[in-house]
């Protein structure tokens, strides 16, 4: 059941790939989810260099012998990161998955393919899947306009983007996006996506270390509580909606510059968030699914949960004919 070119690629149970947080994908979260048969990502650029990286690789491998990945973040940052000497750490310590996100990941796909790393990567929109797909990666993650974090320029919703990917090219398509249970990985799955990427669903669980109070904050938003932010600088960025997240649109309707955005964006104090559950004392990211978001469960309960409701969705689907094969007609 669920068996997709996905799971047999990485070596995985289901079809479920937490998306990477910043700050908070480290070991526990990552080992938490490839466990539960899915597959945790690390976030790279929670690291100041290489030997913080391995040594948080080497705790990961400490709580699971299943396959996780690694993100090498690509988008433009303030933050002095090298990623030839990440990607040579993953090699050398054998993570056979990298998940890149932001610009092209071409300038590495040689090293990738040489140290036989699987390559995922992330994009907003079809023709960067497409792109994508020509300089060698072996799948695509496609995120729609109802994520966490950075959906891109073209607001187009998950429902419309997966289909539109899944003709357009030959590797397989992951989806992200407004999915947090079993009916998104049904509709996901339907839409031709061979499996989902569930970020801000893993924010909300016992192993994630955020704040308790983000927390609560996600178990009373309505799908309405996130807003984009950034999009006067075509960075756009999907956050929880609060008084310093106004500020920031306030701060770009006034045609503030980036450098005086970083000020109130900066990844530092979406950190504080977390840390101190000062909603107000930086951006955090988080999707539309925060409206779904009903309980703060264990990893394992949230996977399970979706894998076994898929099962109940797939079995109704069939009882009620709509899987049974189609009469001829004559």
């Amino acid at each position: 059941m669920l068996k997709t070119r996905i799971t047999e690629m990485l070596g995985i149970q289901y079809p479920i790939i937490q998306g990477t947080m910043l700050w908070l994908s480290g070991a526990d979260l990552t080992a938490a989810v490839s466990n539960a048969g899915g597959l945790g990502l690390m976030a790279s650029m929670n690291f100041n260099n290489k030997e913080e990286l391995k040594e948080e690789i080497r705790k990961t491998k400490s709580l699971t012998d299943k396959p996780f990945g690694v993100n090498i973040n690509l988008f433009p940052t303030s933050r002095p990161v090298n990623n030839e000497e990440f990607i040579e750490v993953i090699a050398e310590e054998g993570v056979g998955v990298v998940e890149t996100s932001g610009r092209s990941p071409e300038p590495y796909m040689e090293l990738f393919k040489k140290s036989n790393i699987k390559v995922i990567h992330k994009v907003p929109s079809v023709r960067f899947a497409q792109k994508a797909e020509k300089i060698g990666v072996d799948a695509v993650a496609v995120v729609g306009f109802e994520c966490g974090g950075a959906p891109g320029m073209d607001n187009v919703t998950t429902f419309v983007l997966i289909p539109r990917a899944a003709e357009s090219v030959k590797i397989p398509v992951i989806a992200g996006g407004g999915i947090a249970d079993a009916r998104g990985l049904v509709a996901a799955l339907s839409l031709g996506a061979e499996a989902v990427i569930m970020g801000t669903r893993f924010m909300a669980t016992k192993e994630c270390w955020a704040h308790s109070n983000v927390k609560e904050w996600m178990l009373k938003a309505e799908e309405t509580d996130t807003m984009m932010i950034l999009q006067s600088l075509r960075q756009a960025r999907r956050v929880m909606k609060t008084d310093k997240a106004q500020k920031v649109l306030e701060m770009e309707g006034k045609g503030a510059s980036l450098e005086e955005l970083l000020t109130v964006v900066g990844g530092e104090l979406g950190k504080k968030v977390l840390t101190t559950g000062d909603l107000n004392s930086g951006i955090l990211a988080c999707g539309q699914v925060a409206g779904l978001i009903h309980g703060i469960l264990s990893v394992k309960e949230v996977i399970d949960e979706t894998v076994n409701g898929a099962g109940k969705i797939l079995e109704r689907l069939k009882t009620a004919g709509v899987l049974q094969p189609m009469k001829q007609v004559t």
